[in-house]
Parts: C-alpha cells; structure tokens; sequence
C-alpha cells in the first residue's frame, strides 16, 4: 500500500537542477523530476539495516535534494530492524509505516506535495563499485525496466519478491489498518497511490 496524497502534484522548485543526482556521501541517487513510467526514481545505499540510524539522513538528503517536506515512509518490516514509528526531522515527526505485502527492495518517500518518490535499496553489503554503479543506473532513464531487470543489469542478485495475499489486500502492520481490495504489485510499473 502506498498512501494518498492530500494535495496536487507540485513541480520542483525552479532551483532544483534537471540532470539526475548522485551523491556518493549520501549514497543516493535520484532523478529530480520523477518519470511516471520508471519503477524507481533513483536508489538508496544505507550503511546498515537499523531503520532508526538510517532514515534520519535519507529524509534530511530528500527534503534538500529534492526542495520537498518528506511527511512519511513506507518500507518492508521485515528487510529492516529497530523500526519506529515517527523519525523527528526540521519541526516535524516523519510517520513510517512499515508492511509485509509490499516489494521488499524498494522504499516510497511521501511528502507534502508532488508524487511519492521510490528508491530501490542497495543491500548496505554491497560491494562498493556495484553498489556505486547501481546509483548511477538508477539516475538513469530506466523507464519500462523491471526492478528485477535493473537489478540484473546492476549485477546484484534480485532478492525476494514481493509475496500477496490471496484476496490482495494490503495491511498498515504497525497501526492495524488495511485495505480490502487492494490490487497486489505487479513487478513493472509504479505502484498506485491510494490510503
């Protein structure tokens, strides 16, 4: 499940540059205007799987990059560890949401205004000239590419997929909320923003 945004898609502040970011310091890449097509609009490389160390940086890294106010995360419960519930960041409280019926290698960044922004995760074991390759892949046009395609061409191995349930439905797993009749992920294309 991917929430809804409350407000219209804005555009990126007029300052933010038109050619693709990689910021090897951040180990994140993105592309500053998202393409609808794409699966991914860039790829993370955390140094470790403590969602509480890690996010704190990302939503600082996004919200700078990307001239947004980051309000919440959705993740994977079971790729990451020691999750919370809020991460405090610029006067504001960040809400995680953490699920099991989602596609484990990715993470969706939801902000206050504009389309939620996927990044595909890099295993924080990486070797680091593939994990640094992969961010660059990524910054890329990889519109119509599969995030198991992208994953192949990057040389890391695809990891688990994304399990459903036999009705679809999707689950808040740490506020006991869910959606019935959900559509479950196929493997291209973004997934649908609804809450």
């Amino acid at each position: 499940m991917t929430p809804t945004l409350l407000s219209q898609p804005a555009p990126l502040s007029p300052a933010s540059p038109a050619i693709p970011r990689v910021d090897s310091a951040l180990r994140l890449s993105l592309r500053p205007v998202p393409n609808r097509l794409a699966v991914v609009d860039g790829a993370w490389w955390p140094s470790s799987r403590d969602a509480a160390t890690e996010l704190p940086g990302l939503i600082a890294a996004a919200d700078r990059l990307l001239d947004r106010v980051t309000l919440r995360i959705g993740l994977h419960c079971d790729v990451w560890q020691n999750i919370p519930r809020r991460i405090p960041a610029r006067g504001r409280q960040v809400r995680i949401g953490w699920f099991r019926h989602t596609d484990p290698r990715v993470i969706t960044l939801i902000f206050a205004a504009g389309e939620p922004v996927v990044l595909l995760i890099i295993p924080s074991g990486t070797a680091a000239g593939t994990a640094e390759a992969t961010l660059k892949l990524t910054a890329q046009d990889i519109a119509g590419m599969s995030i198991d395609a992208i994953l192949t061409l990057a040389h890391l191995p695809a990891g688990p997929a994304p399990h459903a349930t036999a009705d679809g439905s999707a689950r808040w797993e740490d506020e006991g909320g869910s959606l019935i009749g959900q559509v479950a992920q196929p493997s291209m294309g973004r997934p649908a923003t609804s809450e």
